[in-house]
């Protein structure tokens, strides 16, 4: 694993209007970093900040939002003094993006194989038709789908929940991008099926030596797959730990997590009710 960061965040702040003229805080002082070929987690509740946090990178937050931050950089790149059009050079091409439910990602008017194949024309206007679907065909594969020649003539209502996670996972690949953010990826999925497909992400992020940022609830998933976990409570980064050592978790909020958590040991007891404390979300409350 490289040195030099892949992914240079200090000081992001994203903030909302609201309706009495005010502005509200979604994201407050949040700086994190990510090398090359590195695994990170990012995990807490819905409205804690996570997706904000990776959309302002790709540079996707709505217009009526406001961001600042003292850095925003990948791979050497400033993004906050890149032009628009250099924002969408990079996105879909070094840096790609995976979002919740492929019912909402992908074109239901589309077939599959087009999606896919589009993928690859804006990325290399040179391929031929013939070569164009051919290497879709090879990334339906890669994701390991079987009979992929049919699956390219089907629609997206035609597939399931997780082949169609595995199409988005393959459309975001196409490009060999260099930072794959995989925002709640299973969340729509059957248990059965999250792993398969977090593993088949894994895969492929790994061959093609890619930094990844996971957003996810699920931390026994995160503390699987990822290298280094953070932590996110009411817009703030409280813990940071690698993901082998979350059992020794020392933020409160985060011990609470992994106390909420259902185990196979369980002896049909209630689960814990996490206590939040107003101090965790002030910086005096970090550790």
């Amino acid at each position: 694993m490289s040195d030099k960061p892949l992914v240079d965040v200090e000081n992001l702040h994203i903030a909302f209007p609201r309706e009495d003229g005010g502005w509200h805080e979604a994201v407050r002082g949040v700086s994190f970093s990510l090398l090359a070929r590195e695994k990170l987690g990012i995990v807490g509740e819905s409205g804690s900040g996570k997706s904000l946090s990776s959309r302002a990178l790709l540079g996707v937050l709505p217009e009526h939002a406001r961001m600042s931050a003292d850095r925003l950089r990948f791979d050497g790149i400033d993004l906050l003094q890149a032009s628009p059009r250099e924002r969408r050079k990079l996105r879909g091409g070094r840096m790609s993006m995976i979002l919740q439910d492929p019912k909402f990602s992908l074109n239901p008017v589309l077939k599959v194989g087009r999606q896919i194949m589009e993928a690859f024309r804006i990325g290399y206007p040179a391929l031929s038709g013939a070569e164009t679907r051919r290497r879709a065909i090879d990334m339906l594969e890669a994701v390991h789908i079987r009979s992929p020649e049919r699956v390219m003539d089907l629609y997206p209502h035609q597939i399931s929940g997780g082949m169609g996670q595995r199409v988005m996972i393959a459309m975001m690949m196409a490009r060999e991008p260099e930072l794959l953010v995989a925002d709640e990826p299973t969340s729509a999925l059957d248990v059965t099926v999250r792993t398969q497909v977090l593993s088949i992400m894994d895969e492929l992020v790994t061959r093609r030596g890619a930094g990844l940022i996971l957003i996810s609830h699920d931390l026994k998933l995160v503390s699987r797959f990822c290298n280094r976990v953070l932590v996110m409570y009411a817009g703030r980064i409280v813990e940071s730990l690698r993901a082998d050592e979350m059992h020794n978790a020392r933020h409160p909020y985060t011990r609470g997590l992994l106390a909420c958590l259902p185990s196979i040991q369980s002896t049909g007891d209630p689960l814990p009710v996490l206590q939040r404390e107003a101090g965790w979300a002030n910086p005096e409350g970090q550790p």
